[in-house]
């Protein structure tokens, strides 16, 4: 009998021994697909800079290879994460863990993957300009594919070598040459990360060799494959390569919105980065595979014991329960462990990221800096065209000299108009632009407007058609400047566009509550229309309905994108109403403060400014200006019209002279050598404070001029200037000092 019970019990130990055998057998083939799962999601996650989620993935993969303990995993998880370094330039860190996956992979002779980790080897070498020490990796990686006939990894070492070529200048034919056998190579390939750097290397090469068309071809390869996969960093990069190669074919416009766009994907994944660092992704590394690994053991477990409900083995079920545990334990203090390390790489990419924060700033500052600087000049040898030009047309021309002259002077003030759109653009995205609230009347606003404009409207043979409602209050609250600039703007783009037609400005009371009006603005043409599908990108910088319509009308797409801007900014929109063919209809609001209590209804004409007399003749006037070619434009139109003129080289000159002879106005530089014209005109002040200075000065204004007024000037005039503009205001100068006389 107790024979036969021993027989039971081993028999019984038997089965639940080959029980278990197939249960292991099952799960670790389970383990190994979902290990290889989640690195080839990390790649991928590298790949796309999604840098959270491939930490992830690696702890995953790490905890489940360590607990199978399948070393070929291991040192596959170590030789991804080194390519996750690699791509964030921690090199010494991709170093440490790609010789941790080599050491593994030798000893268990995985030729495939000490390949693979040879290849990242080479990569962190060129990336570092070491030649030789990347082609010698490559080399040991070339000998392993041969060995395993893997075409397309071969692929990828003719893609590296043609990429080490490229990157120290070498021969860049030889370099196109290894980049043909990689497409080859990789022709069956389905490793798009390859493929577009495959066709990004290829653009570069071109570039190199000035074969533009064909690198503008792979570039757009390169984002098909990239957009589709969503790899920013190959987006950012590809982006940049179209700027460059647009700036070397002239398209400046192009290689500029190009470049934009650069930054843009840039800021994206700076932006992708920061949030990483928001949610404490450190934090949650370990835990999560943690507690991913104790709900897939609790299940086991749970039908572990649903199966094996035999007392007898109660004792056995405690002490594997306990052994669980015990792993778990150990199982956390890794994931610590991992944590801490996470943690420090985070912290790292956050000083990177303040660091790019920075650079940024410092670009927009110098961005606008030069701006400035170039516009001043730019202003000043435009002074000089736009004079010269003037001087020209008034000494007789022939009419083939007129029409020449007169073709100058139209690129001339169209040079002048471009500079301050991206002016008025750069203030404006800067955030420079302040509203200024002011009493103004709105209709004589908008009827001076009309005048400055009736030129151009007059040469297009078009006529302007003013409809103001007579229920609005004289007397407005709001910023005057504003609702020039973007009235000048609109109808100034109806006038540019509509030929032998109409333009409509119409301005109705929409509603009223207390003293706040509430005021509808429609400027209507029955010009050349705007497409559908080009209304919605017309207000954004530098666009124009078409490519046809720019060459036709000139312009450079800003003025729309300034109105937008400016409407923003005093809490309005713009909206648009066009057929191609048809003319264009742009309606806005905006409210004002009505000084007045009641509604009073104003019929009185507004009265014409009254013509200021020419009272130049034989007057001594003094100018002020270091640049010898505008000293000689400024006197010659000057003493055509009977000025006596003379000239000061510098402000210190400037006080000498008027101390010692008496004028009858100054014309005063700002920018001169020794003291300024603003420290001149103080300096004059002290002892005159009657004589007209009118600051005839290339400095860009800014929308406050108290400055100016305040240090003792009469009046402004900035350069390159109007010859109307010029006489009226010395002429009014000269008139009030008349009358105060």
């Amino acid at each position: 009998m107790k024979n036969f019970t021993f027989i039971i019990i081993v028999a019984f130990w038997c089965n639940l021994s080959f029980a278990f055998q197939q249960d292991d057998a099952e799960d670790l083939q389970i383990a190994n697909e979902k290990i290889q799962q989640l690195l080839n999601d990390a790649e991928v996650s590298v790949n796309t800079l999604d840098f959270d989620n491939a930490i992830e993935q690696l702890n995953s993969s790490l905890e489940l290879s360590k607990s199978i303990d399948d070393k070929r995993f291991i040192a596959l998880s170590s030789s991804i994460l080194a390519k996750l370094y690699y791509i964030r330039h921690e090199f010494s860190k991709a170093i440490t863990e790609l010789n941790r996956a080599i050491s593994i992979q030798r000893e268990i002779g995985d030729e495939k993957g000490l390949a693979y980790s040879y290849v990242n080897f080479a990569k962190i070498f060129m990336a570092q300009d070491n030649k030789i020490r990347a082609d010698r990796y490559l080399n040991l990686a070339e000998e392993l594919y041969l060995k395993l006939d893997d075409q397309e990894y071969l692929g990828i070492v003719s893609l590296n070598r043609a990429i080490v070529i490229s990157r120290t200048q070498g021969d860049m034919n030889e370099a196109l040459r290894l980049l043909q056998k990689a497409k080859n190579q990789l022709a069956d390939s389905k490793n798009m990360y390859e493929i577009s750097r495959l066709y990004y290397y290829t653009a570069r090469v071109h570039i190199s060799l000035e074969n533009y068309e064909l690198a503008k071809e792979n570039c757009k390869k390169v984002l098909e494959i990239a957009q589709a996969q969503n790899f920013g960093g190959m987006i950012m990069s590809t982006y940049r390569q179209l700027s460059k190669i647009y700036e070397a074919t002239g398209d400046y416009e192009t290689s500029l919105e190009y470049l934009q766009k650069s930054y843009a994907r840039n800021d994206s994944i700076i932006a992708m980065n920061k949030e990483i660092l928001a949610e404490q992704a450190n934090a949650k590394y370990g835990v999560d595979a943690l507690q991913s690994s104790l709900n897939e053991l609790s299940i086991q477990n749970a039908e572990q014991e649903s199966k094996l409900k035999v007392n007898k083995l109660t004792t056995i079920l405690s002490v594997a329960l306990i052994t669980i545990l015990s792993l778990l334990t150990l199982s956390l203090y890794k994931n610590n462990n991992l944590r801490a390390r996470a943690n420090e790489l985070l912290q790292k990419k956050n000083t990177e990221l303040t660091k790019a924060k920075e650079n940024a700033e410092k670009a927009s500052l110098a961005k606008a800096q030069f701006l400035s600087t170039i516009t001043h000049e730019l202003r000043t040898p435009l002074y000089a065209v736009t004079g010269l030009t003037h001087l020209l047309l008034e000494e007789s021309p022939t009419e083939n000299q007129k029409e020449h002259l007169n073709s100058l002077k139209f690129s001339g003030e169209y040079l002048l108009s471009l500079i301050n759109n991206i002016l008025d653009l750069n203030k404006l995205e800067a955030n420079k632009v302040e509203i200024m609230e002011a009493s103004f009347d709105l209709k004589k606003r908008i009827s001076d407007v009309l005048v400055a404009l009736k030129n151009s409207a007059d040469e297009k043979n078009t006529k302007i058609h003013f409809n103001y409602d007579d229920t609005i209050p004289e007397e407005l609250k709001g910023d005057p400047l504003k609702i020039s600039q973007i009235l000048i703007n609109l109808i100034g783009n109806s006038i540019k566009f509509t030929e032998d037609g109409d333009i409509w400005i119409n301005v109705s009371k929409n509603s009223r509550e207390g003293n706040n009006v509430l005021l509808d603005f429609e400027i209507k043409d029955n010009g050349e229309g705007i497409s559908k599908e080009k209304q919605k990108a017309i207000f954004e910088n530098f666009t124009q309905g078409s490519t046809q319509i720019n060459r036709k009308f000139g312009g450079t797409g800003l003025g729309l994108s300034i109105v937008k801007n400016l409407l923003s900014l005093l809490g309005s929109e713009i909206n648009l109403e066009s057929d191609l063919g048809k003319g264009s209809t742009f309606t806005f609001q905006l409210k004002f403060e009505a000084k007045e209590v009641d509604n009073s209804i104003n019929n009185t004409p507004t009265k014409a400014a009254e013509p200021v007399e020419n009272k130049l003749e034989g007057k001594n006037i003094l100018i002020v200006e270091d640049n010898k070619i505008n000293q000689m434009i400024t006197r010659k139109i000057l003493e055509k019209h009977g000025v006596k003129c003379e000239v000061a080289d510098n402000g210190t000159i400037a006080v000498e002279k008027t101390q010692e002879k008496e004028y009858d106005l100054i014309l005063m530089d700002i920018h001169m050598p020794g003291i300024s014209g603003i420290e001149a005109t103080k300096e004059i002040r002290k002892f005159n404070s009657e004589i007209p200075i009118i600051a005839l000065t290339a400095v860009t204004l800014d929308d406050n001029l108290d400055e100016f007024y305040l240090n003792g000037f009469s009046d402004i005039i900035p350069k390159p200037y109007k010859t109307e503009e010029f006489f009226l205001k010395i002429n009014r100068q000269l008139a009030f000092k008349k009358s105060t006389v």
